[in-house]
């Protein structure tokens, strides 16, 4: 790297030496994971039974009294993308018959939670829904959903924007997470705390929204909420390149560091000081008469872990004194609880040896992730992949990570049965109690490249390995199979007319 680069690169305060990796990574690529196989219900999967739920729920009840329990919900970015439809629309000539999408919107107006409020900023036009409908006039009625002249929601972010319409009010994903933390999400000194990663320009308005809520939820449950913010560090920020794999410059000269993905929120979490930490994202929300199922399985998955974590403590304490019976019993935890797989080179090893590999199995952070069975969502799913000691681990793994021109890989990918609806629990504390560095247990090697293009010229950005993907790749992770109706994200406007999202 040259010295001109270098002082750019630092009088941007970021590190020469990180930047080079990154380039280096344009250059080399990402290597594709090594599969094993699907995470199954044969393998991988746990498939509870009705008693099953009621135990690990009811385990999780016994204890998190005694525990410091967190809500983790990413928040960050503007809604835009839910509305790509309804912004191609204002481009068009306005008629409905050529855009089925806008069409089924339009027509379907009524069910919207924000229907009301479109109702207000128009009558301060001197327009309403209805004689816009009248005048064929979509455009403006579009229009004055999606810009600042009206409510301006295709710049705000999802959890502001109203989701779910209830008899007395209406609600957005922000206050229905608030709903969610009181059911399931009350720790020591019933304390409910809920951490919102948020984009700088819209913490002011999670402030002010959720503040309009908290007196009367706090006096209804007799609890005591604690809230947070963070924002995506500038410090995690990416440098860009051109097709070249060179460093993209601007106009001016100068480089362009880009936001690399959720992965970036890694060390959001780091930051996160809890026993629990449930982690789901914002616009995965649901009315009330279908939040009993979710609390159910939420609590649920929060026990199994819980109880796994006890017998890994446990077994981490005894092997503080190397002897037949501690080796075996980490053996059992290791492989029983774990569903590890112990290599060939283990056989023969003394004691010492063996203490210090399951030691090293062991002493990591903890999750235990819900999974849906696969009805065609793109996105990630779970799989066993070989790991360089001879090991297998359950990861989460984008379709990005694997070889589908390799057959094996492209079997192992089409036997895939479950999909990630990113509905995680995890334990970030060792067993003395202290909190892991959750950066030592990320994978640099599973980033993401990304082609996209800036002032007509090629740009290729760089993502972090994701925050549930290779992110947590050196954790402790167990899947269970939760039900599709837990699963209910927000992808565009008209997601909202699904009868899941219609109190």
């Amino acid at each position: 790297m040259d010295a001109t680069l270098s002082q750019k690169i630092t009088a941007l305060d970021k590190k020469v030496d990180v930047v080079q990796l990154q380039l280096e990574s344009f250059k080399q690529g990402f290597p594709f994971l090594s599969l094993v196989g699907p995470a199954t219900p044969a393998r991988g999967i746990q498939v509870w039974e009705e008693t099953q739920v009621q135990h690990y729920q009811s385990y999780f009840q016994r204890k998190a009294a005694e525990l410091e329990i967190v809500k983790f919900v990413p928040a960050s970015g503007a809604a835009s993308r839910m509305f790509k439809d309804l912004f191609s629309f204002l481009e068009t000539d306005g008629d409905l018959v050529k855009n089925g999408f806008t069409q089924k919107f339009i027509e379907n107006l009524q069910q919207f939670a924000f229907n009301q409020d479109l109702e207000v900023v128009l009558q301060q036009e001197g327009e309403s829904i209805a004689s816009l409908l009248k005048k064929k006039e979509y455009k403006k009625l579009v229009a004055a959903l999606l810009t600042e002249t009206g409510l301006n929601y295709g710049n705000r972010p999802k959890g502001l924007l109203k989701f779910h319409a209830y008899s007395d009010a209406n609600r957005c994903p922000a206050e229905e997470h608030l709903i969610e933390g009181i059911q399931y999400g009350v720790g020591k000194n019933k304390q409910v705390q809920i951490h919102f990663t948020v984009s700088p320009e819209h913490e002011e308005g999670f402030v002010k929204e959720i503040s309009q809520h908290l007196p009367r939820l706090q006096e209804q449950a007799g609890l005591a909420f604690r809230l947070s913010y963070s924002h995506q560090k500038k410090s995690t920020d990416t440098i860009a390149a051109d097709e070249s794999n060179e460093p993209f410059l601007e106009e001016d000269g100068s480089l362009l560091f880009r936001p690399a993905g959720h992965g970036a929120l890694l060390e959001n979490l780091n930051e996160v000081a809890a026993d629990l930490i449930f982690i789901k994202n914002i616009d995965n929300v649901v009315p009330d008469r279908l939040k009993p199922v979710t609390k159910s399985y939420k609590m649920a998955l929060a026990g199994l872990l819980l109880e796994v974590q006890a017998r890994i403590f446990e077994a981490l304490n005894s092997l503080e004194e190397v002897s037949s019976q501690s080796v075996n019993n980490a053996r059992e935890v290791y492989v029983s609880y774990l569903g590890g797989i112990i290599p060939q080179t283990l056989q023969g090893a003394s004691l010492t040896e063996q203490a210090a590999f399951f030691q090293a199995k062991l002493n990591r952070p903890i999750r235990v992730c819900g999974m849906v069975k696969n009805t065609g969502e793109p996105g990630g799913g779970p799989f066993w992949i070989q790991e360089k000691d001879g090991t297998q681990s359950l990861q989460i793994l984008e379709t990005a990570q694997i070889d589908l021109n390799d057959s094996e890989s492209k079997q192992h990918f089409q036997a895939s049965t479950h999909f990630n609806p990113v509905d995680l629990v995890c334990g970030t504390r060792d067993y003395r109690g202290k909190s892991f560095d959750l950066l030592q247990f990320r994978d640099m090697n599973t980033g993401f490249i990304t082609e996209k293009s800036k002032s007509g010229k090629v740009l290729k950005a760089l993502e972090l390995p994701g925050l549930w993907n290779g992110a947590m790749a050196h954790w402790n992770t167990l899947f269970v199979e939760v039900p599709l109706i837990t699963f209910n994200p927000v992808k565009t406007i008209n997601d909202l007319l699904r009868e899941e999202h219609q109190a």
